[in-house]
């Protein structure tokens, strides 16, 4: 046989530079080319496309990475915002994994988390699927008014939430009332404050997850659905054991940005509930702001925020690596 010819890097080559047997196709004007570009006069060539798309990077390292950098320095030192700082080294961090009222609003998120995501996930992938169908007339107005509460000002859907929800004088608990049903302390007890705000944030970003399950509906082929008509399939085994398989990483990436979304809540209890009654609504983005602003605590939060995101990002590996364990099995 003839020598095989075959292209390689420099580092497969043999002490001497070759390798028996093998033809060897050097470029040698690749690391000149990329020594070109880095040259000073390539830069001074390139400065106008350069300081056309400097403003990015600028912005970017003045609100993005100096924060970042200045808020992980701020976590070992304690400052009230005024004078200078006072280096405490981990001391935040020791004291943060003792304090009760911070872990208690991570669990209050968790359990915010389990009370509304599963139902709105469901409701989404319901709405979706009739949206989906070409059955359903006037499609587009039910699209628009399904996502309109999502466009709606949270502070007015708040506030209109509590208006409704109060235990007194609320619609819902008059025309309770009228059914015979007594008062139900809505706003008042800890575990229907957190059932309202759950009741609130599926309100509010229904119709966004809709949306979401709608794109993933769209890019199913509808061969499959109707081949599995054609067997004798039923449109709820249809739903059931075609389209809700096919839709399983739209419903991780649903799922996941709500995970995110419900430990970031600040606006929806802040104005149905103000964290209460007994701290059982308050989320972790409240006890940062409380600690920063109203205690001025500045290294304190600093330290609690990067816990706090820690803490999610663990949660969303977990999620994934579960996840992957399952498509695995």
């Amino acid at each position: 046989m003839g020598t095989e010819r075959r292209r390689i890097s420099d580092h497969d080559l043999g002490p001497r530079g070759g390798v028996p047997g093998l033809r060897v196709e050097r470029r040698p004007g690749a690391r000149a080319a990329a020594r070109s570009r880095l040259h000073p006069r390539a830069l001074w060539r390139a400065r106008w496309p350069l300081l056309f798309i400097s403003p990015f990077f600028v912005l970017f390292a003045v609100f993005g990475i100096y924060p970042i950098l200045f808020s992980l320095w701020l976590s070992l030192h304690e400052w009230r915002g005024i004078g200078p700082m006072r280096w405490v080294g981990l001391e935040n961090y020791r004291f943060l994994f003792g304090d009760g009222i911070f872990w208690g609003s991570m669990r209050n998120s968790l359990i915010l988390f389990l009370i509304y995501v599963p139902v709105m996930t469901l409701l989404a992938i319901v709405l979706a699927s009739l949206l989906h169908a070409g059955f359903l007339r006037l499609q587009g107005i039910w699209r628009a008014l399904i996502f309109l509460p999502h466009i709606t000002s949270m502070v007015a859907t708040g506030y209109t939430f509590r208006l409704l929800l109060e235990t007194r004088s609320g619609f819902v608990n008059q025309a309770l009332g009228v059914v015979g049903i007594g008062q139900v302390a809505w706003l008042d007890d800890r575990w229907w404050a957190r059932i309202s705000l759950g009741l609130l944030m599926i309100w509010a970003w229904l119709g966004y997850n809709t949306v979401i399950m709608l794109a993933g509906l769209q890019t199913i082929p509808t061969e499959i659905a109707e081949a599995a008509r054609v067997d004798g399939a039923t449109q709820a085994q249809v739903f059931r054991q075609i389209t809700v398989p096919l839709l399983r990483p739209v419903i991780i990436f649903s799922v996941t940005l709500s995970i995110i979304g419900t430990f970031q809540m600040y606006t929806e209890p802040l104005v149905l509930t103000g964290g209460g009654p007994v701290r059982a609504t308050e989320t972790p983005v409240m006890q940062i702001f409380q600690t920063t602003f109203a205690n001025l605590r500045f290294g304190y939060a600093a330290a609690m925020s990067y816990v706090y995101f820690a803490v999610i990002v663990v949660i969303t590996l977990l999620q994934f690596r579960f996840v992957s364990r399952e498509d695995a099995g």
